[in-house]
């Protein structure tokens, strides 16, 4: 721009300035629109967070240029007016696509959104997405779940205590010690081994037994043995080999 008037100047100035430092800006066509339309469409955007400008572009283009935004220079047909976004960008796409809804001779042509340029399409998928609000109170549920699960856990903790040392008190009949060292458990009896039973094998003798001969021991009290036969007192004697000689 050769000798550019000052005027000039603060605009592309304005442009610059406003594109570098909002969170997003939408480019649009107003063509067709009235005065009465445009009023509406700016007490909108501006209840959205949004503020509806309108400058030559020859003067956009410079400062596009200026910010290394060259693809907008494509959107830069026809009258165009520049929403700039100060907050929600979804809230203003969704204040545009409803105003253009009744009023078709709006259309939206592209935007820039934290330094990224934006075709029609993407600036028009702005609109689909949740405001701020909604995102902010879907991030606070998400967050508040496990939260209160760990609320939860952390008071049923004190009072499972209780319940176990109530418990214990009824079964001893009395106040828990919680100093006292814990009894021992009783260790298991040893299960007595079952031998089986198998043909042609004697079982072992019972070492606690006197064996049946009872040899070189007395024999036990309580076995009855028996009694020796008293002698025949009128049995007679047998006869000598001398008495049988002087018969």
């Amino acid at each position: 721009m050769e000798n550019p008037r000052p005027a000039k100047v603060a605009v592309v100035d304005e442009v610059r300035q406003r594109l570098s430092s909002s969170d997003a800006a939408i480019l649009t066509e107003y063509r067709g629109l009235n005065v009465g339309e445009m009023a509406r469409l700016r007490r909108s955007l501006t209840e959205a967070g949004g503020q509806y400008k309108i400058y030559k572009n020859s003067l956009v283009r410079f400062a596009v240029r200026e910010l290394g935004m060259e693809e907008l220079e494509a959107m830069l047909l026809g009258p165009t007016a520049i929403a700039f976004v100060d907050g929600d960008a979804a809230a203003v796409a969704k204040s545009l696509r409803d105003f253009s809804r009744t009023n078709p001779a709006l259309v939206i042509k592209g935007g820039v959104l934290g330094g990224t340029v934006l075709s029609a399409a993407d600036a028009g998928a702005l609109a689909e997405l949740p405001s701020r609000e909604q995102l902010l109170a879907q991030l606070a549920g998400a967050m508040a779940a496990p939260l209160q699960q760990l609320a939860g856990l952390m008071t049923a903790i004190p009072r499972n205590f209780a319940y176990g040392i109530r418990a214990l008190a009824d079964k001893q009949g009395g106040l828990v010690d919680l100093e006292a060292p814990a009894e021992p458990e009783p260790e298991p009896e040893a299960e007595a081994v079952h031998v089986p039973d198998h043909p042609g094998i004697s079982p072992a003798p019972d070492e606690t037994e006197n064996p049946p001969d009872f040899e070189g021991e007395s024999p036990p009290s309580d076995i009855d043995l028996p009694e020796s036969p008293a002698p025949d007192e009128t049995a007679k004697p047998p006869e000598s080999s001398e008495q049988q000689g002087e018969q």
